[in-house]
């Protein structure tokens, strides 16, 4: 079987430029996990690019360049997430109406359409990073960043409807009270 075509310019690669493309991407992101991710879908895009990639006549710098444009959109997705100082973190105090309200939350996620409730149980009740999100269900990036802003959207407006979410004067719950509860109790 001719190299080109049974991807085994692919693993020289790997095995040639792997180790080095992860200090660069670590270097980079900061983050171990992020930087393994952005590796895996370098690699990932170097085998789906077979043939193609095959023929590069400089594959190192193919893999630099894709790595540079990868960090570079990840970068760009990073921009709108704001890092919460410790100085602010909320007291106990401050958040037992959130705890109390997460009650709530199997009630409003059911209300939800399905794919806007896997994408919320997904990356943020069980953890999944957007990227791996974006891969499991087919997704480009932002794509996928752009679903779980939309169900965010539409789970806190189904909070608000199904619990009568009442919030102070900075703008954080205060109060609540779940409508089936109200509706039983009338």
């Amino acid at each position: 079987m001719d190299a080109e075509l049974d991807g085994s310019c692919v693993l020289r690669a790997w095995h040639e430029h792997e180790a080095p493309l992860r200090r660069w991407l670590r270097a980079r992101v900061g983050e171990d996990e992020t930087a393994e991710d952005l590796l895996q879908t370098l690699f990932l895009n170097a085998v789906r690019h077979g043939v193609v990639f095959c023929e590069v006549e400089h594959v190192r710098g193919w893999l630099y360049r894709s790595a540079r444009n990868a960090v570079i959109d990840r970068m760009r997705l990073k921009k709108d997430e704001i890092p919460v100082p410790e100085t602010l973190a909320s007291t106990a105090e401050e958040s037992a109406p959130l705890k109390s309200l997460a009650s709530c939350l199997p009630q409003a996620l059911d209300a939800l359409s399905p794919s806007d409730a896997d994408a919320i149980r997904r990356c943020d009740l069980e953890g999944m990073s957007q990227i791996a999100y974006a891969e499991l269900q087919h997704l480009s990036i932002p794509g996928a960043k752009s679903r779980l802003q939309r169900a965010r959207g539409r789970l806190r407006e189904e909070l608000t409807r199904a619990c009568d979410v009442r919030l102070d004067e900075q703008g954080r719950v205060c109060c609540f009270r779940c409508v089936e509860d109200i509706l039983s109790a009338g």
